[in-house]
């Protein structure tokens, strides 16, 4: 990289204070376009109390996103002014002599210092936020092992990949990341065939969802649409917050559906069906592989742009280092590619709203619009979601359409 460090390090406050700035006025426009009167299409199951809570949830969390950002870009800016990372480098090196390792520790001390400090904030969010609406259901006991299992997994499968990408620096040079790439996506594939099986159990109990009404409802109906159905699992979402949610998982020909204690709770048989139905609807029209091909492809994308700047002296200066350090490199890489992430963000988010629309059809097609209808009506209900986010908040951050477009587009 041929520009001055001062230049490089201008840019990185430019692109970090332009993000901050962004994401303020998206949600200043946010909170601005609430609007006070019960719309009709949820008369029928919302009234004005529950609407007016809603109303006041999304103020709330926007206030305190407002706090917890503001401290968290006031924070990194200083760091990355005063070059604070490049004296941790440097400190890091007196006691640490092998490359890899200084990156290894470099980036330990950073997850865990970011993690403790926002600590106080997730527990007020937790413990005081959700509790005041009504959503909270975790206990400090949870909370606190919640947190170290949290911290084992950072560590071991964390750990792994990033010593894989720091070994394949070392061995192949900017050549790195085309090894990188098939290490990350062959991980990526992985996740979406064993999460449920081997990572969600360490945090949730999933028992086989008992025979009865439903049960032979979910059965018919992926006959019916000739869904793989593998297995049906209850989650005991309830453990942690009285939101509802459902999905399935696995690729290939079985497939596991999950569902959350709380939907089942709060939801018919005919409605939890529609659910499933739209589930099917992103299988059926192949958005889960081309949603991980496309992931693929945008880390692949992201990799080889690394490569490029990845061994620059200047960069790691620009950091406050005083040599070439591939930890400080790669935290610099995050801010600078933020543009092109953002972008690319965009594109998915409206990619993935149109596969929402899609979804909902097929579940019209195969099953019952109007039951959808209901379902989603109750889930906004009882999550107390935002029925008028502002357009331009929705095109940067929603990957699903809000709630009225989708029941217009259901009734059409």
């Amino acid at each position: 990289m041929s520009m001055e460090p001062k230049t490089i390090l201008i840019i990185l406050l430019v692109i970090i204070t332009f993000d901050y700035l962004l994401s303020k006025v998206l949600e200043y426009l946010n909170v601005k376009n609430m609007r006070e009167e019960l719309p009709g299409e949820v008369r029928d199951i919302y009234d004005e109390e529950k609407y007016k809570k809603s109303i006041a949830y999304a103020r709330t969390n926007t206030r305190f996103g407002w706090l917890t950002s503001t401290i968290s870009f006031v924070l990194s800016f200083v760091l990355i002014a005063t070059g604070f990372f490049g004296w941790l480098d440097a400190w890091i090196r007196e006691f640490v002599n092998s490359e890899i390792m200084v990156s290894m520790t470099f980036f330990g001390i950073i997850f865990l210092a970011s993690d403790i400090i926002q600590i106080p904030f997730q527990i007020y969010d937790t413990f005081v936020i959700e509790e005041k609406f009504g959503f909270n259901k975790t206990t400090p006991k949870t909370f606190i092992l919640d947190k170290l299992k949290g911290y084992v997994l950072t560590a071991v499968i964390g750990g792994v990949i990033l010593y894989a990408l720091l070994k394949l620096i070392d061995l192949f040079g900017p050549d790195f990341w085309i090894y990188f790439w098939v290490v990350i996506s062959a991980f990526m594939l992985f996740m979406n065939m064993f999460y449920t099986t081997l990572i969600l159990p360490l945090f949730n109990k999933l028992k086989p969802l008992e025979e009865g009404e439903l049960k032979q409802a979910i059965e018919d109906y992926s006959k019916k649409a000739d869904f793989p159905l593998d297995n049906i699992y209850v989650i005991d979402g309830s453990k942690r917050s009285s939101k509802a949610n459902a999905f399935f998982s696995g690729l290939g020909k079985k497939k596991k559906i999950v569902l959350y204690d709380t939907l089942i709770e709060k939801h018919t048989t005919e409605e939890l069906v529609a659910v499933l139905a739209h589930e099917v609807g992103h299988f059926k029209k192949k958005h889960i592989i081309t949603g991980y091909v496309l992931s693929v492809l945008q880390t692949g994308l992201t990799l080889y742009i690394m490569s490029l700047v990845i061994f620059s002296t200047e960069m790691s200066q620009a950091m406050g280092g005083s040599q070439l350090s591939i930890h400080l490199n790669l935290l610099a890489f995050g801010i600078l590619y933020s543009p092109i992430s953002h972008f690319l963000g965009i594109f998915m988010n409206v990619l993935s709203r149109k596969n929402e629309y899609q979804a909902d059809a097929f579940a019209k097609e195969t099953f019952n619009g109007q039951y959808l209808r209901e379902a989603l009506k109750k889930l906004s209900v009882n999550n107390l979601s935002n029925l008028f986010p502002h357009p331009a908040y929705v095109f940067f951050n929603y990957s699903h359409p809000p709630l009225l477009k989708r029941l217009e587009a259901l009734k059409d």
